[in-house]
């Protein structure tokens, strides 16, 4: 990716209270992922990584946002730890006045690490337990994860972990294998898995969107695993 351009190849249009706890944020779409989760939400940005935005282009946009009390910056994907320079984009995002919140998969520990510090708040997903990995999203290097988890758990100023929930996948056994990985955990997020025509895979098109009822029974059982449970989305 060229240095003249950032990592963000799109935003959402208008400011969120939801994305960033505490702040009212704009969020900001990198491109490429290194999973292939058939569920996905956000499965246009998951390909190739796409030219992004001029960094003058961006300050631009900064400024229209924070001319409407925008406080803080998501930056999602795709899997923002994939690009080369994310951490630009975090300075730059600071530099604007912007607390930063990260979004990530938990594949790149090496990357996450010195961002840490710059960071108010890190939203890691924890896609399965670690023996389902490979076969779920096809990744296969668990130790990442495990890695991942332990940095924000030791380092991380805020964050939380967080699991989509389908409902005929993330069986309580599966649940139980995800508060394994995890524990003990200041904050985790249950939410909604909710259908959509283009996702990924036919399959998960045609799963239906998670009940109230199981939510409610899914953040029951993570609270032993974690200080605080939310469910979010229901």
């Amino acid at each position: 990716m060229s240095p003249t351009t950032s990592p963000v190849y799109g935003l959402r249009k208008n400011p969120t209270l939801v994305d960033f706890p505490g702040r009212m944020a704009v969020v900001f779409f990198t491109t490429g992922c290194n999973f292939e989760c058939g569920f996905c939400h956000n499965a246009t940005l998951l390909g190739k990584q796409c030219e992004g935005y001029g960094w003058e282009r961006l300050r631009h946009v900064c400024e229209r946002f924070r001319n409407q009390w925008v406080d803080g910056a998501v930056i999602t994907g795709g899997e923002p730890t994939l690009s080369s320079n994310l951490g630009e984009l975090v300075t730059f995002l600071r530099d604007q006045g912007f607390s930063v919140k990260l979004d990530t998969n938990g594949s790149r520990p090496d990357v996450l690490a010195p961002l840490l510090p710059l960071l108010e708040y890190v939203a890691m997903d924890v896609k399965c337990s670690l023996p389902s990995y490979e076969d779920f999203v096809a990744f296969p290097d668990t130790e990442a994860i495990v890695q991942s988890v332990a940095l924000l758990r030791a380092e991380a100023k805020d964050y939380e972990f967080r699991t989509t929930v389908l409902t005929d996948f993330h069986s309580d056994e599966e649940m139980h294998g995800i508060g394994d990985i995890v524990r003990p955990a200041r904050r985790f997020v249950v939410q909604p898995f909710i259908p959509r025509d283009d996702l990924p895979s036919a399959k998960w098109c045609r799963e239906p969107r998670t009940s109230p009822d199981r939510l409610k029974a899914v953040s029951e059982l993570m609270k032993v695993y974690a200080d605080e449970v939310v469910v979010r989305g229901a």
